[in-house]
């Protein structure tokens, strides 16, 4: 027997609103039908629904809210997953700032103030709605856009695929060309566009199947098509990218371009993972439209973009962009290519994959599987007659190693590292076998970069920090006084997140003559740091505080990207 149930009752109890028989038969209904024991109550006709609600309203000093005549946000809704929201009936309708408004029947719900708030984010305030309303609304808002019930009406509800294991190769080619499916399948591509996403997720489980969009860098589910399209949704997605659909052990990766509207292209990067319960697919979406080419709307402070820009139109040396798989690395090494693609220079790059093409830059895409490596196309373009090298990634210590060789003898080398700041990839290459003096002679300059969401200009509005929050993360307390933090309120632009596009935080850290020598003399990461902070360089950290300053991003973003200094 549930003790909420038991409270609740007793309270009702109390309030002379129920009797004790009526209390008891509720509940013992209740141990056999699982069901909310307002609802038992309703049902029974024991108490009214209006009744009830303002009764618990004024007892959990709960507002009371008529979601029939309340604007629902559409968006906010969407935040939370659709089982969790079933699961409780629990329904977010609004938000304010980085608060989330969830509308409940029963204040049981309480207990998942904690749950919703890990998930989205947002600090949560419950309101209370009738058990119908809310139902009403999560009807509405999770039964699919009319765009995607025309996409699966034309279904067969008799149609069954079978295990996998089982489908014929014959069926599948029939099922990718079906109308639903290609209508599917088209819809998922060109509503990521739409939203803006950078990433799509399709994602088949034991039970169900849902994707997912990555929207300026955070993941939203977005729809659950029947389990019955799983087979025939992936295969149409393989053979648009080119690939095997009769291939379902082993990852895949291809590419599909598709044409929108006059003259615009799109490039989605297709990467097919085999999980146990079928095909995971992730669509990387490459809008060459809105690639940022312009340094100086990165996100580089003014000092730091001054020192990039000279260590990238010095004639030899290694410049490296270091951050995690997404953070932003692509764009900023592409950008300093287009500074330097003059007709004076050969630039040739070694991609893996190439995402963007550039007209008077020799691109070579990685083929692993036939020898093409980063080391090996390294080797082929110093027998080029090279000005510029880009490589894509330093895995290993074979390219790492032609990497520096090439610097130090009159070329200039862009490149990535997988490294969390700027300092520890001084340690990351001698850990992969570089000898310190090559490190410190080879060396002009690392960049570390990571990547917050901006606050969206429509419905940004300057908000309060407490100045001892912006001490813990690390303000210094004479900058609080200028800092005006700021916060979107969600609208139409932003799709009710508060967020729109995001802004690069960068660690420029340039390799002066202290530096090397801490480096020749075996200094640790932490030395490195220390000497570089002494000459004026910015941390990650204090980058993002300084866009928080501006109003750029929030202090919550600022504490999700960077690492304490």
């Amino acid at each position: 027997m549930s003790t909420v149930a038991t409270k609740i009752g007793e309270m009702l109890l109390k309030g002379n609103l129920l009797t004790s028989d009526q209390l008891r038969t509720a509940l013992e209904t209740q141990e056999r039908s699982h069901e909310r024991i307002g609802t038992i109550l309703v049902k029974a006709g024991y108490i009214k629904e209006e009744e009830l609600l303002a009764f618990l309203g004024r007892q959990f000093s709960l507002p009371v809210v008529d979601l029939s005549k309340y604007e629902i946000n559409p968006e906010v809704v969407r935040l939370l997953p659709e089982e969790m929201v079933q699961k409780h009936l629990a329904l977010p309708i609004n938000r304010v700032g980085a608060k989330m408004i969830v509308a409940v029947s029963d204040p049981s719900s309480m207990a998942i103030v904690d749950g919703i708030g890990f998930k989205t984010g947002y600090s949560v305030e419950l309101v209370l709605a009738s058990e119908r309303d809310i139902t009403t609304a999560i009807n509405k808002f999770f039964d699919r856009s009319m765009e995607f019930k025309d996409i699966i009406s034309d279904l067969d509800e008799d149609l069954e695929v079978v295990r996998e294991e089982q489908d014929e190769i014959a069926d599948l080619e029939r099922a990718v060309d079906d109308a639903p499916v290609v209508k599917l399948a088209n819809y998922l591509l060109t509503e990521a566009i739409k939203r803006r996403a950078s990433d799509i997720h399709i994602e088949p489980y034991e039970k169900e199947f849902r994707v997912r969009y990555r929207v300026d860098g955070v993941l939203y589910e977005v729809m659950r098509p029947p389990m019955r399209l799983r087979n025939a949704l992936s295969s149409r997605l393989k053979i648009m990218a080119s690939l095997d659909i009769a291939e379902r052990r082993l990852p895949q990766d291809g590419r599909i371009k598709m044409k929108i509207g006059k003259g615009r292209e799109m490039d989605f990067r297709v990467s097919v993972l085999p999980t146990i319960y079928g095909e995971k697919i992730v669509l990387r979406l490459l809008d060459k439209s809105n690639l940022q080419l312009d340094m100086g709307k990165l996100g580089f402070e003014p000092q730091q973009l001054t020192e990039f820009m000279a260590a990238i139109h010095r004639p030899y040396g290694m410049i490296l962009v270091t951050g995690p798989t997404g953070s932003g690395k692509t764009t900023t090494l592409y950008s300093a290519l287009s500074d330097l693609n003059k007709t004076a220079d050969n630039i040739s790059t070694a991609e893996d994959p190439v995402e963007y093409n550039f007209a008077g830059i020799n691109q070579v895409q990685m083929k692993e599987d036939i020898g093409l490596t980063f080391s090996s196309a390294l080797r082929s373009f110093l027998r080029q007659d090279p000005d510029i090298i880009m490589v894509g990634e330093i895995r290993d210590y074979e390219t790492a190693e032609i990497a520096v060789k090439a610097s130090l003898t009159g070329h200039l080398v862009l490149s990535t590292l997988h490294t969390n700041d700027a300092p520890s990839t001084v340690t990351r290459l001698l850990n992969m076998g570089i000898e310190p003096f090559l490190v410190s002679s080879s060396l002009n300059l690392i960049v570390a970069q990571r990547l917050a969401r901006r606050v969206c200009e429509h419905c940004k509005e300057e908000v309060k920090v407490l100045p001892k929050a912006l001490v813990d993360a690390g303000m210094k307390p004479e900058r609080i006084k200028g800092a005006k933090p700021a916060k979107g309120k969600g609208c139409d632009d932003c799709n009710g997140t508060g967020f729109r596009g995001r802004v690069a935080l960068y660690e420029v850290m340039t390799i002066r003559e202290e530096i090397k020598d801490l480096v020749l003399r075996g200094g640790s990461a932490i030395d490195i740091k220390r000497e570089a902070v002494r000459l004026g360089m910015k941390t990650l950290r204090q980058a993002g505080l300084s866009k928080l300053e501006e109003g750029v991003t929030t202090i919550e973003e600022v504490l999700r990207v960077t690492a304490p200094d």
